[in-house]
């Protein structure tokens, strides 16, 4: 096996996804190692199509693919554009993944989500729970794409031999999130709402839900961290969730993003919205084992959020495919 203090050298290492949150902190992250870092202009392929994807991988041979390209967005979003975000992902995940196979990829790393995971799985949960129980019908289209990129990945290496692995991450947020209050997801809307109305000197901020469910969220960098990490120490079949091991109520959460701000006013909920699945904590002890743990607290993380929202208000974007 290569040593980890070599892995990257002379490697070709294709981001897809690179304009998104978890795309742009992988290429932050890859620019401290010796590597060369490809990306794909959208104007130049657009990887829901076979052939478009298939043409630029096999001109660039990149030989180390990160898959965070895909479709995002909220409980909104899920709910209003269900065939958008199953279509979409497919394609996507599907394209890359043969394409990889194809042209001899070395490595990949697919980019999964803990929305896989059922509605009610036993907390925190661990990896064998996927496929248990009943998914969360709010998201359960970009879940079942998301299950089906972890399989593919697991079918590729049984069949073809393939280094494809998979990686779950938890909620994430931090630089290059999507801001647009109809399909974000909660704490960018958040950090919006409780900015906007300490702006407006308004006493009340609305949260969707009760507030009582309970989330845990991941700094960006911290998630890119861990998949450069597993693509250099991770080669198995069974995906790996990625997260911090700690979870927080909507509500308190809503409390700490206003601390940060400086808002003196108070949340108010709307309980005719979806919560959502109730609880959704990660069991990271296959990471851990594997030598890697988080490193931003929530609030430093929220800070750094705040502060990155601040500086780019007029340029934060809607959801979209990111590719």
């Amino acid at each position: 096996m290569t040593s980890p203090d070599t892995f990257w050298q002379g490697r070709r290492v294709w981001v897809a996804g690179h304009r998104g949150m978890v795309g742009s902190a992988l290429v932050r992250r890859l620019k401290r190692e010796d590597a060369e870092i490809l990306t794909l202009p959208r104007n130049q392929a657009d990887l829901r199509r076979q052939q478009e994807t298939e043409d630029w991988i096999a001109e660039t041979r990149p030989d180390t693919v990160f898959l965070a390209a895909a479709k995002v967005g909220g409980i909104h979003a899920n709910n209003t554009y269900p065939a958008d975000f199953l279509y979409d992902n497919l394609q996507i995940e599907t394209n890359i993944i043969e394409a990889a196979r194809r042209t001899g990829v070395r490595k990949l790393v697919f980019l999964g989500s803990s929305c896989i995971y059922p509605k009610h799985a036993d907390q925190p949960i661990r990896e064998d729970a996927l496929l248990t129980g009943p998914l969360e019908p709010t998201n359960q289209w970009y879940a079942i794409a998301k299950i089906a990129g972890l399989m593919l990945c697991q079918a590729y290496r049984r069949q073809h031999g393939c280094d494809f692995i998979a990686a779950m991450p938890t909620n994430l947020y931090g630089p290059g999130d999507n801001f647009d209050l109809q399909n974000s997801h909660v704490m960018a809307a958040l950090i919006r709402k409780v900015y906007e109305a300490k702006e407006a000197d308004r006493n009340t901020v609305e949260v969707w839900g009760t507030g009582n469910v309970r989330r845990e969220f991941l700094h960006v960098d911290d998630c890119a961290d861990a998949l450069v990490f597993l693509a250099q120490h991770y080669a198995d079949e069974p995906p790996v969730n990625v997260g911090t091991g700690q979870d927080i109520t909507i509500r308190e959460l809503a409390e700490l993003i206003a601390d940060v701000v400086g808002y003196t006013g108070h949340p108010t909920f709307d309980t005719s919205k979806p919560d959502g699945t109730p609880r959704k904590q990660l069991d990271v002890s296959r990471l851990t084992t594997l030598g890697w743990q988080a490193k931003t607290t929530i609030r430093d993380g929220i800070a750094q959020t705040v502060k990155w929202y601040q500086q780019n208000r007029e340029a934060v974007t809607v959801g979209r495919v990111v590719a």
